[in-house]
């Protein structure tokens, strides 16, 4: 059981090294993009925390539970924030609407 657990701590080291490296090097035109793909695969995780909550014996602890509760708390607000910021940076492109002026009579 410790071996199976110190690998899964290494590959989530290892994964977190990997995406950091791989984001920092996106260019700000790709970043919308990439932030609208995020959000779907965080709608993902959402939803299948939604479906391992529905899922868990009756018996499990209650630790068990407030931390999956916690995780899909967090991922909500990270669809949600990730959906704000694309909507705020799609926002910069669209034409700003020319005040009106008024006809001199």
């Amino acid at each position: 059981m410790y071996n199976e657990l110190l690998a899964n701590i290494a590959i989530l080291v290892l994964a977190g090294f990997v995406g950091f490296a791989v984001i920092s090097k996106v260019p700000n035109t790709l970043h919308t993009p990439l932030m609208s793909g995020t959000n779907a695969i965080h709608g993902i995780v959402v939803l299948g925390a939604l479906v391992v909550l529905g899922h868990l014996p009756e018996d499990a602890s209650w630790g068990i539970r407030i931390i999956l509760f916690v995780a899909l708390v967090f991922g909500t607000l990270n669809v949600v924030g990730g959906f704000v910021v694309t909507d705020r940076m799609l926002a910069m492109f669209k034409p700003k609407k020319a005040e009106k002026k008024e006809a001199d009579a």
